[in-house]
């Protein structure tokens, strides 16, 4: 792959003319000076570190150097030299700092070509699955500091790792992005997460800006700087930032919204001119976290559901088309849609015992649906989903669709006047957006208005390293955004009571709903 050419690079060669009787300039000015014309800035900025090494480097390549220059706003930041015929890679590494999952990123700066990715569990899981446990950990005595230490060790044996599967060296890495959420970004930083969970949920910084990853204990470049995506308060958190900047929707003229399910749903609704957004509890749910058979999305994971309209027999689909042992929120979000598309749930998501043949089953009281018999699993047992799970699925889309409407009515709007309608994360990739409309988790809008983004936080997290740009853009993003607090809005209540009925108590809202359960009523064999 040849090496990009243009201004947004993080990478500058440079040839300086040797110093002479004539030109005694110093070492380091000599370098500041020739960077300050090809960039055209008045500010760059070299570490004591490089200082020290810099008069054997210039002698020792001729004075012929690759400089890795990062901007941040007005400033340079010169975060590293190489010889200009090296061919070791000058690298990146983006990461997506999930509370479950992390995701690391190696790029190859000088080209955009991604070297290595890799997927991990997030180690600070041994203190707590969610975020709330895990702030009351760090308030004990030393809890802080060994939170910290989880995830920062866990991330620099996995970038040694990832190194050595590409044939760098972590030394070869000089950039770091990290888009995670408010109190993720916290707790990798080691700072104190305490007040983010109490009124009035105030985070210690907002904007952390570039950080020196030797201070964050990260195992890369010693000159390396990490970009920490900036967060809104709270609820609204760096991986939602890099989200947009990923979608682009903060450069377009034609409004769109932007939903992210993780531990919370969060949403974004804008265009070049302004943003909005809020947060809610909507995810865990939508995760695979109501049922018994809940999981991640992984091997062996339902992910996509149908039903066959002559025997009602379920047809699953696994990641991996290995034999069935959960099902991931997706998987569960198209098993609610079959179920109530064909009779088996009723508008209140209650089993209609005529409709569910031998499937269903009563035990201490409480029915229950055989998704996938013991026979056909993965793990011997039955699969099966509870009256109690679809009640609670019902809670947490009719959630999710009046975060939606709340947002979407606060300024004025209707979802016709969406052009797109973007789908970030895993959930994201995933997710059938006609399941989604069919038990009014989602609006009706047309199919193709909805587009996956995969893993916007990720993707944010790449552009970051890659473009010189993109730190100015992301602070305009930040800055731009108005966040709205759904728990003080008096009219969330009201309608979240209206969209607990499949798919909601207006039907009107849903008219392709009503038409796709007419065809299976009367299907054209």
């Amino acid at each position: 792959m040849t090496e990009k050419n243009n201004n947004k690079s993080l990478i500058k060669t440079l040839s300086l003319t040797p110093p002479s009787l004539q030109d005694n300039t110093a070492d380091a000015e000599r370098l500041i000076r020739a960077i300050k014309s090809h960039l055209r800035t008045n500010t760059v900025d070299i570490d004591l570190y490089l200082l020290r090494k810099l008069p054997v480097l210039l002698r020792n390549w001729k004075y012929n150097v690759r400089c890795i220059l990062l901007k941040d706003r007005s400033r340079w930041i010169l975060t590293g030299i190489t010889n200009s015929t090296d061919t070791i890679p000058i690298t990146g590494l983006a990461v997506d700092l999930g509370t479950t999952k992390v995701v690391l990123r190696i790029i190859d700066l000088s080209t955009d070509q991604v070297l290595a990715e890799h997927t991990f569990d997030n180690p600070q899981i041994a203190v707590g699955p969610d975020i709330l446990t895990r702030i009351h950990y760090s308030d004990q005595n030393e809890g802080l500091k060994k939170i910290n230490g989880l995830i920062i060790d866990g991330l620099n044996q996995m970038i040694e790792k990832l190194c050595n599967s590409c044939n760098i060296k972590p030394d070869n890495i000089y950039a770091v992005s990290v888009a995670g959420n408010t109190a993720m970004t916290h707790l990798f930083m080691g700072l104190n997460p305490y007040w983010i969970i109490r009124e009035p949920y105030i985070p210690v910084v907002n904007k952390p800006g570039p950080i020196k990853a030797k201070e964050l204990g990260i195992n890369v470049n010693p000159l390396a700087r990490v970009i920490i995506f900036p967060n809104v308060g709270s609820y609204f958190g760096g991986d939602l930032i890099a989200g947009i900047l990923f979608s682009g929707i903060y450069k377009k003229e034609a409004i769109s919204i932007l939903v992210d399910v993780g531990t919370n749903a969060e949403v974004l609704l804008g265009n070049k001119h302004w943003l909005v957004a809020c947060a809610g509890a909507a995810g865990p749910a939508l995760e695979g976290g109501v049922t018994k058979m809940g999981m991640l999305a992984g091997p062996g994971v339902i992910d996509r559901i149908i039903i066959d309209p002559v025997t009602l027999n379920i047809k699953a689909h696994t990641i991996g088309d290995e034999p069935p042992k959960g099902i991931c929120g997706s998987g569960l979000i198209d098993l609610a849609a079959c179920l109530f598309l064909y009779g088996i749930i009723d508008i209140s998501g209650q089993f209609v015992p005529s409709m569910c043949g031998n499937r269903l089953k009563d035990k201490d009281g409480m029915k229950y649906y055989v998704v996938v018999p013991a026979s056909e699993s993965g793990t011997g047992s039955d699969l099966i989903i509870s009256q109690a799970a679809i009640d609670s699925l019902i809670r947490s889309k009719a959630a999710m669709y009046t975060i939606l409407e709340t947002i979407t009515s606060s300024v004025g709007m209707s979802f016709k006047d969406f052009s797109t309608f973007y789908v970030a994360g895993t959930f994201g990739s995933y997710i059938n957006p006609k399941s989604a409309i069919s038990i009014g988790m989602l609006p009706d809008l047309p199919i193709d208005s909805y587009k996956s983004l995969g893993n916007s936080s990720l993707g944010g997290a790449t552009m970051a390293i890659t473009s010189n740009d993109c730190l100015n853009e992301i602070d305009n993003i930040r800055d731009k955004i108005t966040y709205l607090e759904l728990n003080v809005n008096q009219e969330f209540m009201n309608r979240f009571s209206a969209a607990k009925f499949l798919p909601h108590t207006d039907i009107s809202l849903f008219p392709s709903v009503k038409e796709w359960k007419n065809k299976i009523r009367k299907p054209n064999h």
